[in-house]
Formats: C-alpha cells, structure tokens, sequence
C-alpha cells in the first residue's frame, strides 16, 4: 500500500518592508545562517515531512538553492513565485501541487519568517491532520480581550472571555483535496483572500470545521526588529538544540 506524502509549503515570497532592511527579511543572516533557512532546517530534520515547497520572492530563486546546497536542505522540491499577496502565494504552491499530490496527502502551510518551528508542533499538526482531515496549530490567549465601542474608539463597556479564544498560527496541515477544492473556490467566489486572510480563516469563510493542535509560544513570527532580536536571544539560549 502507497503510502500517503507529507509536503510543507514554505511561505517566502514577502519583501519584509516593515524590517527597515535592504534584503527581503526571509535572507538576514542570523548568525551566519539566513532566517529561512532556519525555518528549512525545522521541517528538513521531522522524518515525518517528504518534501518541501518554497513559495519564493522573484529575484532570490538561485539564492535559495545555493542556501539549500549550503546547508544540506535535501528535501527542497520546489521553488515557485509568490503572488501580490499572501494568499496568491499559497495558492500558487497549492496549485502547483496538482498532479503531484494525491487527494489524501499532507500539505502543511507554513510562515518562512517563523524559524522557530517545534519538532513536537509540527509532529501533533500532522497527526491530527492525519486524523481529522485539517489541523491548525494554536495556543490559549492569556490576555485580557475588550471590545471598542462603536461609537466611540476610547471607550469599552465589554469584554471577551479569554477561555472562548485561541490564537491560532502557523504551521497549518490540511489534506491536499481539500486544500485545492477551497483554494479554487475562494479565488473563484472571492471569498476569504483579501486583506489579512490566510488558508485558516478562508477555510472558515468557506464552512470548513477546523481543528485545534499544539502550539508554541517560542513560534515567533519575524516582523520587525524587535522580533528579530528577540529570535537571537532564543538562538542564545538554546544552543544545544538549534545549532548543533
């Protein structure tokens, strides 16, 4: 029996403005290693991933494989060009997935400026997507939560409880018929792909239930500056396990 492929879609087609740098934010060094392939390294070292698929900047193609070369990233399949907007981008590592997937396959969506991807994380997002058909990984919301009045952007005079909620980021792991169904659905209705959307809320938009998985407080996503220091301090501390 053939058994079912595990494919991470490595989202790296932004600029990374907001970083204030001269190169796209996903190629800083970071202590001689560039930020995304930190990011490889995570999905590269889970014996449960078989492939992976960057969703790329125009302009950094060779780039990346000279990284990958570099730094023994085996499991790159895939380089293609990312869209004008985040959800163009995954769509067009979706797409480019057909006939190279089977229905059943695993796809797992996930953030190339986020290099700090758990071994435990992404092994429970892939179980459960096994499981149930999607997995989202996800994580309480410790703070309080106030909803500003419509009237008047200063005030509140209501509040969300925080056990009704959960932030949910990347990595993501969907079944790849159901990736690429709602993927052509949403582009084709217009429904879930503007603004801040990503495959979890359009999945939403499009009536799909989704799972819960584990999470990670040290899954940063690498914005601005402050992040990135704050990926440095954690590269510090944990020496051992990142750069052996």
């Amino acid at each position: 029996m053939k058994k079912n492929k595990t494919i991470a879609i490595i989202i790296a087609g932004g600029s990374g403005s907001r970083m204030g740098q001269d190169i796209p934010k996903q190629f800083i060094n970071v202590y001689d290693k560039p930020i995304l392939i930190y990011t490889l390294e995570g999905f590269e070292k889970n014996p449960l991933i078989d492939e992976i698929e960057v969703v790329c900047i125009d302009g950094w193609h060779d780039v990346l494989k000279a990284y990958a070369k570099q730094f023994n990233i085996t499991k790159l399949k895939y380089i293609i060009s990312g869209g004008k907007t985040g959800q163009e981008s995954i769509r067009n590592g979706v797409y480019n997935l057909e006939g190279k997937c089977d229905k059943e396959d695993i796809v797992i969506i996930h953030d190339g400026i986020r290099p700090l991807v758990d071994n435990a994380v992404l092994t429970d997002v892939i179980k459960k997507c096994e499981e149930y058909g999607n997995a989202v990984t996800s994580l309480p919301y410790n703070e309080q939560i106030f909803v500003v009045d419509e009237n008047d952007s200063n005030i509140t005079n209501r509040y969300i409880p925080r056990e009704t909620l959960r932030r949910v980021s990347t990595p993501q792991a969907y079944k790849f018929e159901l990736l690429d169904e709602k993927y052509h659905e949403a582009f084709e209705k217009n429904i879930g792909i503007y603004g801040s959307s990503y495959t979890n809320t359009m999945m939403v938009e499009l009536g799909v239930t989704l799972h819960f998985a584990a999470g990670s407080d040290k899954n940063i996503k690498l914005t601005t500056k402050d992040d990135l220091e704050m990926f440095k301090a954690y590269l510090k501390s944990d020496k051992d396990n990142w750069l052996k």
